[in-house]
């Protein structure tokens, strides 16, 4: 009898162990990078399994198994997957970009060193993939045995071969890439960047000449073949002025045009109303695209919210093929050419569904629904398939029966150290701010738990960027979508706030007045949150910490030098301090003018540390290529001078969004550590 009740106490420890470990929080296997042949009989896509990225393939009816076999959390990433014509081989890139030093990223640490290269795989070979060449962006010609690829702003040809030698495809000024292929396989499109302006060009590949398309002082990019290879569509934009910027909250106006192929003269057949480009560019997955039923497809943001449009060739019937209040990211035409299936928020703000429609303007009709995260369609012939996460299950490629509305994981791997069942439903919450802008936030909440407990707010990076009501659809979010739950488990309330400056909620969100570096408004979004979290009657008031990254990280260090008598603790990973720093990093996507840099520095941290008592954990990646790592030196030898509790955990060769699963391990350990210890004594 004593034998059986140590059995059953036994179970019962480690049932609950099991729902409180972070593992089991963490340790989700992560879906992307979808591609399809020709003819939709063979599918790849990455799994990233604790890091351990690898290609899942399936082809025909057979079951989907794992094409590669990468067994180190080594932060190398897969990505770029094309099949070759017939559909029995497949190119893909491995590894990151390089920095503005040249350096790819290695946040293992790799003695050997790292590259960004180009393999080859034959799909029916049992051997390891084949590097080719370093490089990225392949696109195969239609023979099957050679294909283009980037590197170094140039464009290179090479054969489908481990002991190719690639060549220059030409020679030209500017960074050149984007390459297309013409329909006849004859030519290519490319665009070449030359700093304040950019040009259109086509490679004649028989002839081996460029020619330029309406060559101007302005951007052109995206450039479109229509389907005859007569015609080319590209978008304008205005070019640099002297000593001009981008500005990430503002916009740009836009043009579309239409050129001869052979010509090169071109007609503008649409031109935005307002500064209405930018954004709407550059943020969803086809900016352009014609459709082989004779639409151009684009999308802007003059309505006030990010809509998908169609015109004519010659600029009439433009026809909103998105309408209503919501937001649209990515698409993807059918064979016909005739609809389109699309991502957004329509009808459900704080999640994501797939819907399709007429490219001549239908009725968009629901094709998902429910309180799933559908993401990113995609065919495989006539077979439709998306990415779709849940409030406790990772983003996972699923198959949609469009007649039933039904949606089965096509891989679906389990792995016995995730558990979905120590998860809380997160909760809408809607909520004013001060000057009373609405806000939405999901709020993580063990209601079964009585005492009262900590609460934290969660302000997430970008800062355009929505979080949702479920698992998110980017990695990053998805481990801190992870880590709220596991707070929630650990006897915390985490609420999770979509502050103004975000996507999701139409462009005069996203544009709000007064935002980061010229004033800081989206700082009042946060006290509400954390006022919102104080009036819960499971919220000990007296104890509210926040965390987040990016420019969460900045909204961090904001709470704990403004608001002392609020936040009494907080995890920064990566945060701007000081936007008045000339870093070359994030601080320069704001368009500051001179005039502004003091508006800037009292819109930052830094401004005023003579209320910040709070202990605080700086978290940075030293390798990181969107905020300098030196905003994080600068912020804590000065908090250390004034003897502000201080802790640090530095990530030697790590990038700002840390690519292995032992980084984000380490982080969170030590984040939750940290909170454990100054909001829980």
């Amino acid at each position: 009898m004593k034998q059986t009740c140590f059995v059953i106490l036994l179970l019962v420890a480690t049932n609950t162990i099991g729902q409180t470990n972070l593992e089991q929080f963490l340790s989700h296997p992560i879906e992307s990078g979808f591609a399809a042949s020709a003819d939709g009989k063979n599918m790849a896509w990455v799994i990233n399994d604790h890091g351990k990225r690898n290609i899942v393939v399936k082809t025909g009816t057979d079951l989907p198994r794992l094409l590669t076999d990468y067994q180190q959390d080594d932060g190398q990433e897969i990505s770029q997957l094309v099949f070759s014509p017939n559909g029995t081989k497949l190119l893909f890139v491995r590894g990151s970009g390089a920095n503005n030093m040249g350096q790819h990223a290695n946040p293992a640490s790799l003695a050997e060193g790292v590259e960004q290269a180009i393999y080859y795989k034959e799909l029916s070979s049992k051997s390891p993939p084949s590097k080719i060449t370093n490089g990225h962006s392949p696109i195969i010609f239609k023979d099957g045995i050679r294909f283009l690829f980037s590197k170094g702003g140039q464009i290179y040809e090479s054969p489908m071969d481990i002991n190719a030698t690639p060549k220059l495809l030409f020679s030209a000024r500017g960074n050149n890439g984007n390459p297309v292929f013409s329909p006849d396989a004859n030519e290519v499109l490319f665009t070449s960047d030359r700093g304040d302006h950019s040009f259109i060009g086509i490679y004649n590949l028989n002839r081996k000449a460029i020619r330029w398309i309406a060559p101007d002082v302005s951007h052109d990019e995206f450039p479109v073949w229509s389907p005859d290879g007569k015609q080319v569509a590209f978008i304008r934009k205005s070019g640099t002025k002297m000593n001009e910027q981008s500005d990430a909250t503002g916009g740009t106006k836009f043009s579309v045009w239409v050129a001869d192929a052979e010509t090169g003269k071109a007609v503008s057949i649409w031109k935005s109303p307002a500064d209405d480009g930018g954004f709407s560019q550059y943020y969803p997955n086809t900016a352009l695209a014609w459709s082989t039923a004779g639409r151009i497809l684009f999308f802007s943001e003059h309505t006030g919210w990010n809509h998908l449009f169609s015109i004519t060739p010659t600029g009439g019937d433009l026809k909103d093929l998105t309408p209503g209040n919501g937001e649209v990211e990515n698409y993807i035409l059918d064979a016909t050419g005739k609809f389109i299936y699309f991502d957004g928020n329509r009808e459900d703000v704080d999640r994501r569904h797939i819907w399709k429609t007429e490219v001549t303007g239908g009725n968009p009709v629901a094709i998902t629904s429910g309180e799933g995260i559908e993401m990113y369609p995609a065919l495989a012939g006539n077979v439709l398939y998306a990415f779709r996460s849940t409030t406790n299950s990772s983003k996972t490629l699923v198959r949609i029966d469009e007649s039933i509305k039904s949606m089965v994981p096509v891989y679906g791997q389990k792995l016995p150290t995730f558990a979905s069942a120590g998860f809380v439903k997160p909760e809408q919450v809607i909520f004013k701010a001060a000057d009373g802008t609405t806000l939405h936030g999901q709020l993580f909440t063990n209601r079964s738990n009585t005492a009262r407990q900590p609460g934290v707010v969660f302000m997430h990076g970008g800062p355009i960027r929505q979080m949702l009501l479920g698992f998110h659809y980017s990695e990053y979010y998805i481990n801190a979508y992870a880590f709220n739950q596991y707070l929630a488990s650990q006897g915390y309330t985490v609420l999770s706030v979509n502050f103004r400056s975000g996507t999701g909620y139409g462009r005069d969100f996203r544009r709000a007045k007064n935002q980061g570096p010229r004033g800081a408004s989206e700082y009042q979004d946060v006290v509400a949150a954390a006022k919102y979290l104080q009036a819960l009657p499971q919220v000990d008031p007296a104890k509210i910490g926040l965390w987040g990254g990016s420019y969460g990280g900045y909204l961090t260090a904001m709470g704990l030098a403004r608001s002392p008598e609020i936040f009494k603790a907080g995890v920064d990973l990566h945060g701007v301090h000081d936007w008045s720093f000339n870093g070359r990093d994030a601080t320069n996507s704001w368009g500051l003018q001179k005039n502004e840099l003091e508006l800037a520095q009292k819109s930052s941290p830094v401004a005023d540390l003579s209320k910040w008592k709070s202990p605080v954990l700086f978290v940075h990646g030293d390798d990181d290529r969107n905020v300098n790592f030196q905003q994080s030196t600068d912020l804590v030898e000065k908090l250390r001078d004034k003897n502000v509790p201080v802790e640090v955990l530095i990530l030697p060769d790590e990038v700002h969004g840390f690519l292995r699963y032992e980084s984000w391990r380490r982080v969170f350990e030590s984040a939750k550590d940290f909170f454990d210890r100054t909001l829980k004594k």
